[in-house]
């Protein structure tokens, strides 16, 4: 690989925040319509969070087999497929999805678009950077994931409000096909397996899960995908809730889609900025001071949804900020980490396992909902974040076992 300028990282790494925000239009179309769809559809918790955490699993079915192609062929074409995949998935679901099954199919579908352009978007781009070039131009790309969901809360929830919830699915149509043809026209070649290395089977992780170093970070982003799509999933609802608490006195000045929306646009600083604190101060001790925070504000943000609004929103940014802190350096340790030859084997396991996460956390979430009481019971919301936290919780226990085996490099 050939040195790049200054110049020519800013433009490559511009490039791909701005393709992953257009790819991500349709992300949360479903999240920000949530209270909608579930009263429409009279759906339980336990079904609700099914279809939130569908999505994951179509991420997890296409991200092993999609971001390992990178090592053998130009990403470009796997995002280019991924985005079309996705535009599909988005377009059933405004014209056919009916109930669940049918919501279940077609989330599936727009999860796994996604599979196939977020880790292989990240190799196209650090397949051309090193050094700390490409650790901060992961630090904005994996950065610019929140922008995306950002957008896709934002804009789905007011197109959801003003011309019904099938509305914001046609809107995660546009936004992937826009960004397949920036990808496919504005970046370089991906680059491939190089020739003095030979290529593992195409789905044999053993030699990524030998790597104890790369190891320690897949099992970080786990923990870190549990909780954050936890709360991303069930964000909206919550707010909605809290706000049926509030006197009729103060009325709450934005919607509860306008509130998640703001929210996640602090990810995108707390990412960039950690990973940055993670170059200066080291990548562990930053990924456990944020994770363990995180998950000590999660096991009580649910029971504060009778304060007053403005006091539950702070709270949230401050959970979220938490959360999103260590986001940007696990993946860059993952990335940094990788044995050789094997980046996108390395990200596609990191990503499958991060997300298997991701799946599972709405669906408890939605779970202990309906057994602590339903989502009309404060106390039954506290449990429920606190499912979510557990993990972040336990991080100083698992950073005194983790430090007696071995450190992975800063």
């Amino acid at each position: 690989m050939t040195p790049t300028s200054s110049h020519s990282a800013v433009r490559l790494a511009l490039t791909m925040c701005i393709a992953e925000v257009l790819s991500m239009t349709g992300f949360a179309a479903y999240t920000a319509l949530l209270p909608m769809i579930q009263r429409e559809w009279a759906l339980s918790n336990s079904a609700a969070g099914l279809i939130s955490g569908v999505y994951f699993a179509g991420y997890m079915t296409a991200v092993p087999v999609l971001t390992s192609l990178t090592d053998r062929i130009d990403s470009r074409r796997v995002y280019l497929w991924a985005c079309v995949i996705s535009s599909i998935g988005a377009l059933g679901f405004a014209l056919f999805a009916e109930g669940l099954w049918s919501a279940l199919f077609f989330q599936f579908l727009i999860g796994f678009g996604l599979g196939g352009t977020y880790m292989p978007g990240l190799k196209t781009l650090t397949d051309h950077l090193e050094g700390s070039a490409q650790s901060r131009a992961t630090a904005f790309y994996t950065a610019s994931f929140g922008i995306g969901s950002s957008v896709s809360i934002g804009v789905c929830g007011k197109l959801g409000a003003v011309f019904g919830w099938p509305s914001a699915f046609v809107f995660g149509v546009i936004g992937p096909l826009l960004a397949a043809a920036l990808v496919n026209l504005a970046m370089p070649r991906g680059i491939t397996h190089p020739e003095h290395h030979t290529p593992a089977a195409l789905l044999d992780f053993r030699p990524v899960l030998k790597s104890r170093a790369t190891l320690a970070y897949i099992i970080g982003y786990a923990a870190h995908n549990y909780e954050l799509f936890g709360q991303r999933s069930w964000m909206v609802a919550f707010l909605v809730f809290s706000a049926s608490l509030q006197p009729a006195e103060s009325p709450m000045l934005w919607s509860a889609a306008t509130l998640a929306a703001v929210i996640n646009m602090l990810g995108p600083v707390m990412s960039v900025s950690g990973n940055e604190m993670a170059i200066r101060f080291g990548r562990q001790r930053v990924i456990f001071t944020f994770m363990t925070l995180s998950g000590l504000t999660a096991c009580f943000l649910g029971f504060t949804a009778a304060l007053p609004w403005i006091a539950v929103f702070f709270i949230m940014c401050l959970h979220y900020g938490l959360m999103l802190g260590d986001s940007a350096a696990l993946t860059s340790g993952a990335i940094a980490s990788a044995p050789p030859g094997l980046r996108g084997a390395s990200m596609a396991i990191y990503s499958l396992i991060g997300f298997s996460a991701a799946f599972l956390a709405p669906l408890v979430f939605g779970v202990v909902l309906d057994l602590a009481g339903g989502n009309r019971s404060v106390a039954a919301w506290g449990f429920a974040f606190a499912s979510i936290g557990i993990f972040g919780a336990l991080a100083p226990l698992a950073r005194r076992l983790y430090g007696k085996k071995f450190t992975p490099p800063a």
